[in-house]
């Protein structure tokens, strides 16, 4: 966090100067929105649309370590993910609440750069912030932001959609996050021990960003739709790939087989996984925070996405009784192993 001198603190503005402070520069873009922040709640209208509404929980020390995670890349993260659920449904995100509880470790200008992170995030996609809430907290940051969209009733895809035989298909590339993240945190230790030695990051500026800054996968719903393509069922990959396609294959009744040579990886992805001595697949596999798109699309549909750059066909839905695989290189399959976050 920002600790430059001739920082203001949090208790000269008290709550309410807070929040009036935080949402000064809010514009509304879209009718939906009739009445945003200001009063007891938002009013949105939506006519003959179907809403879909996500919210996802950020905590300090869990999800982000602000030892190298700048306050303005947590706000624009932290909408982003949210977003990045809604467009898994297919649908167009218009609004977002942001709720902060906030430690009096943090000043009026760090919460101004978390807020100028939100906003960016806001303006490049479109969104309206109708509103939150704010609180005290003894342990530090945690931010929690519920997303807001619509889609027609017939765009909406869920994760119950997949029919034997369709084609499994993921956006861009998968494993940076998770290797940007190991990089982060192998200079913080190198820090840890000596302050003075400047963090070794030249060369994997883009794994960093997939970790710091990723982008919810906007562009390719709209290539989707431009192709005329509507997924049978999508889920966005937060976990890692094998808990994502389980989380397909179950609520579909359906198993699935994906081809190891398929799944694609990034240079960088694989060039600091062989420096770490680490598989790039398990990265991709289990890693997380990609919030790339995985979805399933009709054997029919194959010629409409073949060739578009951004999207991979990585395998096929099987019968049930066949289980999740993954089909190495020699023809084994092996079952897929779930990796996402237990709380037991």
């Amino acid at each position: 966090m920002d600790n430059t001198k001739n920082q203001t603190a949090l208790s000269t503005l008290g709550e309410f100067g807070l929040i009036d402070r935080l949402t000064q520069a809010i514009q509304i873009q879209h009718k939906s929105t009739i009445k945003g922040v200001g009063d007891d709640a938002a009013v949105l209208s939506f006519e003959d649309k179907q809403i879909v509404v996500t919210t996802d929980l950020l905590t300090e020390g869990i999800h982000f370590n602000l030892m190298y995670v700048p306050l303005r890349h947590l706000g624009y993260k932290a909408v982003v993910v949210n977003l990045s659920d809604v467009f898994a449904m297919n649908a167009h995100p218009r609004q977002i609440t942001v709720s902060l509880a906030i430690s009096n470790k943090f000043s009026v200008e760090a919460i101004d750069e978390l807020y100028a992170g939100i906003h960016l995030a806001c303006e490049k996609y479109g969104v309206d912030l109708v509103g939150g809430d704010t609180t005290s907290s003894l342990t530090g940051l945690t931010i929690s932001i519920t997303a807001i969209g619509e889609a027609k009733s017939e765009d909406v895809v869920y994760r119950n959609g997949a029919q034997l035989n369709d084609l499994i298909c993921v956006s861009g590339d998968l494993g940076g996050a998770y290797m940007g993240l190991q990089l982060l945190e192998r200079e913080n230790e190198v820090f840890k021990v000596n302050p003075k030695e400047q963090p070794k990051l030249e060369g994997y500026d883009y794994i960093l960003e997939r970790q710091l800054k990723p982008e919810a996968r906007a562009d390719v719903i709209s290539a989707l739709k431009r192709l005329e393509v509507k997924p049978n069922a999508m889920i966005d990959i937060s976990d890692g790939l094998s808990s994502e396609i389980m989380h397909i294959c179950q609520k579909s009744n359906v198993g699935c087989a994906i081809y190891e040579e398929k799944v694609p990886l990034d240079f960088q992805t694989k060039k600091f996984a062989e420096e770490l001595s680490i598989n790039p697949l398990v990265a991709a596999l289990n890693g997380g925070e990609d919030y790339e798109l995985l979805f399933t699309i009709p054997l029919a549909d194959h010629d409409k996405i073949k060739n578009d750059p951004d999207i991979t066909v990585i395998g096929h839905i099987t019968e049930a009784s066949s289980g999740t695989n993954m089909i190495t290189g020699a023809g084994t399959a092996i079952p897929l192993q779930a990796q996402g976050w237990n709380p037991i």
